[in-house]
């Protein structure tokens, strides 16, 4: 029961569901949507043609990295770059699944595009680059299209407290995981992976159990969610998304709104991981954004439909979809680490 004067900030979510009772009626926009839209289109954009210029070495520690694709593409020693057409269409499914579904660009668009033959210093500043922006930009989105209230005033509503909650402990685990892990103990990537999938498949399979079930609220709890995603998040680059996703299910938040959280934090964490890293290689490190304008170029579209297509669905549906899911992004992080496993067990 809802205390008097206190505001969830999923109120409006479920407010829309009950007006609108249709699919039909959710799918037509109004004029703040279609605001909304264009706003995303031009922010979007903009990072498209920043990350253009950027693609094309215009400082001395942005370099063409000799990768196999690189390689392959005669562009070693040069500042030549292209759309790379694969990575558009990997990238358009994954971020669509992302932002509607919180969780899988990073975790799972990784070791597709290190089998493609690219770098991971081409593939890892790209990745935190595009998740940044379209998480932040998606709060917003979220916003728009009513999935979510972000109220600081005159009384702090529960997500902009559990972003808050969700974000600090997040990068505090990221500065952590990010410094023990590879600047002290030197884990071997190939377990911090295996631990990742083995991790997502326990979440997605406890969450398709009892994620029908509405749960009482509970924000404490994401603490520990919170934590365990910023670690995720600086050892392997993946992993944030669905862990804070399903712990917010698990915790009692309704799923449309902890779509908009899980945007907005991890956007924040993704922004604070990039600065935790080049205070770390700072050292004569360089950085390929070879692959940034392939990942933006999709990102202005389908990050804008996604939080459209929250809106548009029942709530009901989000709570099959989104731990099904996460069970399918374990899955195909097995079949691609599951070779390395065998070969590091084999010496």
């Amino acid at each position: 029961m809802q205390k008097e004067g206190k505001i969830h900030g999923w109120e409006i979510a479920r407010e829309v569901e009950r007006e609108k009772a249709t699919i039909a009626e959710r799918l037509r926009p109004g004029k703040r949507q279609i605001v909304a839209i264009i706003w995303g289109l031009v922010a979007f954009g903009v990072i498209f043609l920043i990350g253009c210029w950027l693609a094309g070495n215009p400082f001395d520690a942005t370099q063409r990295i000799p990768s196999a694709y690189v390689r392959a593409k005669g562009w070693v020693g040069t500042n030549e770059w292209g759309i790379i057409w694969p990575v558009v269409g990997l990238a358009l499914f994954f971020e669509f699944m992302d932002a509607s579904a919180g969780m899988g660009y990073g975790t799972a668009l990784t070791p597709l595009l290190l089998v493609l033959g690219f770098d991971p210093k081409q593939i890892v500043p790209a990745v935190m680059i595009q998740q940044a922006s379209a998480g932040l930009v998606g709060a917003f989105l979220h916003r728009e299209f009513e999935n979510v209230e972000w109220k600081l005033r005159p009384i702090m509503s529960e997500t902009m407290k559990l972003y808050f909650l969700i974000a600090i402990i997040g990068c505090a685990a990221v500065t952590f995981s990010i410094t023990a892990v590879y600047a002290y103990f030197k884990v071997a990537k190939v377990w911090i992976k295996l631990y990742v999938a083995c991790l997502l498949l326990v979440m997605g399979a406890v969450s398709l159990w009892q994620g029908r079930i509405e749960r009482p609220y509970h924000p404490k709890r994401m603490l520990f969610w919170g934590a365990l995603a910023g670690f995720n998040k600086g050892v392997g680059g993946g992993g944030y998304g669905p862990v804070v996703t399903v712990g917010g299910l698990l915790s009692g938040v309704p799923v449309k709104s902890m779509l908009a959280v899980t945007a907005i934090s991890e956007g924040t964490v993704s922004c604070f991981s990039i600065i935790v890293w080049l205070s770390l290689l700072a050292g004569g490190v360089t950085i390929d954004y070879l692959l940034l304008p392939s990942m933006m170029l999709p990102t202005m579209f389908t990050a804008v439909a996604a939080p459209y297509t929250t809106r548009v669905f029942p709530e009901k549906m989000w709570r099959i979809v989104v731990p099904f899911y996460c069970v399918i992004v374990a899955i195909i992080c097995f079949c691609k680490i599951i070779p390395s496993v065998i070969a590091k067990l084999a010496g």
